[in-house]
């Protein structure tokens, strides 16, 4: 087994951090940037054995990071419940290494725990997911404990509330967006509902 760098983790008095990853990193920024309670979504790259990796690394597919968002969050308005809720509702966990066209082990689905609860948490609710067979196939979403982050390049920041209009974020990003609203709206952001 490869030797996982670590990083630091700074984590905001009373607030707390999730790491997962549901494939292009553009879609998990932009169905979490909308959710009341979350304060900061940084896309970047987890689980890998390679330091400091940019995006040319990580499309090879050889790096072992997944593509993810970081996601700092008020305890007090939304809990690490409800983001896996949202999580699990909004990309396909039964695919392993792919969402979609996109393929590769950077696209896999994956919940980088910072706490024992986390974990508990996490594989709890996965475990019930498959018992109670609400997808048509088995969970694959990895449960890990977090090692490392690394911010994407600045580019891939705030990716589709910048570039909405582009045909991969039209026909990718936006129906995860759309599908968001029409399950969550009630946990939406006033100004994304």
């Amino acid at each position: 087994m490869n030797h996982l760098p670590k990083t630091d983790l700074f984590i905001p008095e009373g607030k707390e951090v999730a790491t997962l990853g549901a494939g292009c990193f553009w879609c998990i920024e932009a169905v979490f940037q909308r959710l009341m309670g979350v304060e900061q979504v940084v896309s970047g790259y987890s689980g890998g054995f390679v330091e400091d990796p940019d995006y040319r690394d990580i499309c090879n597919g050889t790096t072992g990071h997944a593509e993810v968002s970081q996601i700092t969050y008020d305890p007090n308005q939304v809990s690490f419940e409800s983001l896996l809720e949202v999580f699990w509702a909004t990309h396909d966990p039964t695919t392993l290494n792919r969402q979609g066209a996109d393929v590769g082990p950077q696209y896999r689905s994956a919940i980088f725990y910072h706490s024992d609860n986390q974990r508990d948490i996490a594989t709890s609710i996965k475990n019930e997911l498959n018992e109670k067979k609400v997808f048509p196939r088995p969970i694959v979403t990895e449960i890990s404990e977090f090692s490392n982050f690394y911010p994407a390049e600045s580019y891939h920041q705030d990716y589709y509330n910048k570039n909405g209009y582009q045909p991969y974020c039209q026909f990718v990003v936006k129906p995860k967006v759309d599908k968001l609203k029409k399950y969550f709206s009630d946990r939406l952001i006033e100004d994304y509902r």
